[in-house]
């Protein structure tokens, strides 16, 4: 293991792409037929791709960079149906019966995982541990009894605790059994590994373009047309988006470090009803158990505090309630958040019946991805799947949507005009080494970063999905879109989506 300083000197490393090899599928070389085409290589898109594999069909999942290196990457891998207090809300905003659908549907992505990993042998470090939502003040543990209630209405092995294996008091918590944790790069690397091959494909450094919905469907890459029956968008946000999800969905970022520390970590995982809420759990790495802790929790491109600051923060929770011996990693995570809590899975848009999408997990992705990869194929296969309706992309929920869709857009709108208010007074000065600032010259602004060794990239800092004002994120040192949640490296290169286009350059 590392010592603090000698990690602190380097940059933000997942622990599941450290622990794990890189991949090595070669790109779209051509044009090709399939039945299914598959944009994204993270768990949703390779789970629908290995049903629909098994099922006889022919596919070509088609990834922009590597395999399992997007968000899939940089997840804290809790396989749950434990989505902090869902169950109560989805009982009163939906119905019991979409409630225990959404229950239904994330158990059985449990399952489907264990059976893979019994089935195949894949070693993944899978264990069953149980999960709990743990209540930060006393005030929360009327809301925790009830979300049990509602859990159990819905099937879900829950009960309401007041003692943990935390080592310090709680007031409370939920806590569901038989959920698990898992490595998911090990996971997925074998799941890509069973897809490509055959007359199935795994193409990396493929970028979709764009998709023409006919019939046959055709995916537009920079390296050439794939033309299939059905085409599936798993990116992590659907860049072919034909039903306003930018506007459904909004974007927030996370920290989490792993750590070793003296003595035992607990045993389950753990979520808190804090805002920002805390994460933990273990997870073992060359025959010790690492502590994964984390949270801090906020909107993308928000600066106050800086995204470095929050690190500090979950380092500060860690040495406050465990003897840190060191920090062996450091990531983020970032996911979408519907405006009313439930994932869209299903056809991409009303007038379009052979693309399917699956995003907006709200940081649950491991089950809600594996979940959705299931409905899709299903809804490939067979045409059905029976938790489809609860997660329809087509769906109209105002009771669980009104509210916060005017609260985000309204936000929204408030970065488009107020950020360019707020460029005006940027002055033309450079910033300092290892750091960067918006600038503006001849008017315009730019994006201006300056390394450790003083040379300085400069981009437009306007997004080119929908022109909002991007903001210096400066613990991952990458561009970031405070409305739609786009991500940029100092470069100006697309990390992800909505944007799919570059930042362009400028030269200081």
């Amino acid at each position: 293991m590392n010592s603090p300083s000698q990690r602190e000197e380097r940059p933000p490393e997942s622990l599941w792409l450290a622990t794990t090899p890189t991949t090595d599928y070669g790109p779209l070389a051509d044009g090709l037929d399939v039945d299914v085409a598959v944009v994204g290589g993270g768990i949703t898109g390779l789970t629908a791709a290995i049903r629909l594999k098994e099922a006889g069909r022919d596919v070509a999942v088609v990834e922009a960079d590597r395999v399992v290196e997007g968000v899939t990457g940089y997840t804290t891998a809790k396989l749950t149906s434990q989505h902090g207090l869902v169950y109560d809300f989805l009982r009163t905003k939906f119905d019991r019966e979409a409630a225990r659908k959404y229950a239904r549907a994330n158990e059985a992505a449990i399952d489907a995982v264990e059976s893979r990993v019994d089935d195949e042998g894949i070693d993944c470090d899978f264990e069953r541990v149980p999960a709990y939502t743990y209540a930060e003040s006393p005030d929360d543990v009327d809301e925790l009894r009830e979300e049990v209630e509602a859990a159990k209405d819905a099937g879900l092995p829950a009960s309401f605790v007041e003692s943990t294996d935390l080592p310090f008091d709680v007031p409370g918590a939920v806590r569901f059994d038989d959920q698990a944790q898992f490595h998911p790069r090990k996971y997925l690397l074998a799941v890509a590994e069973a897809v490509h091959g055959d007359g199935s494909y795994v193409f990396e450094e493929t970028k979709a373009l764009d998709v023409d919905p006919g019939e046959p469907c055709e995916v537009e890459t920079e390296r050439g047309d794939v033309t299939a029956d059905d085409v599936v968008v798993a990116s992590h946000f659907p860049f072919f988006d034909r039903n306003g999800y930018f506007a459904r969905m909004h974007p927030k970022q996370a920290y989490l470090l792993a750590v070793e520390i003296d003595g035992e970590p607990p045993e389950g995982m753990y979520y808190s009803t804090g805002s920002p809420a805390s994460t933990l759990r273990p997870h073992p790495v060359e025959g010790e158990d690492l502590l994964l802790v984390g949270g801090q929790g906020h909107k993308v491109g928000a600066a106050d505090p800086p995204p470095s600051e929050r690190y500090r923060r979950c380092e500060a929770f860690a040495r406050e309630h465990f003897d840190v011996e060191s920090v062996e990693y450091r990531w983020s995570t970032h996911d979408y958040y519907p405006v009313d809590r439930v994932p869209f899975v299903g056809r991409v848009g009303p007038t379009i019946e052979h693309v399917y999408v699956g995003t907006g997990f709200k940081g649950w992705g491991m089950t809600g991805g594996t979940a959705a990869g299931m409905i899709l194929s299903d809804l490939i296969l067979t045409g059905g799947n029976p938790w489809a309706d609860v997660f329809d992309p087509l769906r109209v929920k105002p009771r669980a949507s009104a509210k916060s869709f005017v609260e985000e857009n309204t936000e929204v709108a408030g970065h488009f005009f107020g950020d360019r208010v707020e460029s005006l007074l940027a002055s033309d000065d450079l910033p300092s080494p290892g750091e960067g600032k918006i600038t503006r010259e001849d008017g315009r602004p730019y994006g201006v970063y300056r390394d450790d060794d003083g040379g300085v990239h400069a981009v437009s800092a306007v997004c080119p999905h929908m022109k909002c004002l991007v903001k210096w994120n400066d613990a991952e040192r990458t561009w970031d879109c405070p409305c739609h949640g786009s991500r940029f490296d100092y470069d100006g290169e697309v990390i992800s989506g909505p944007a799919l286009e570059d930042l362009p350059t400028k030269e200081f």
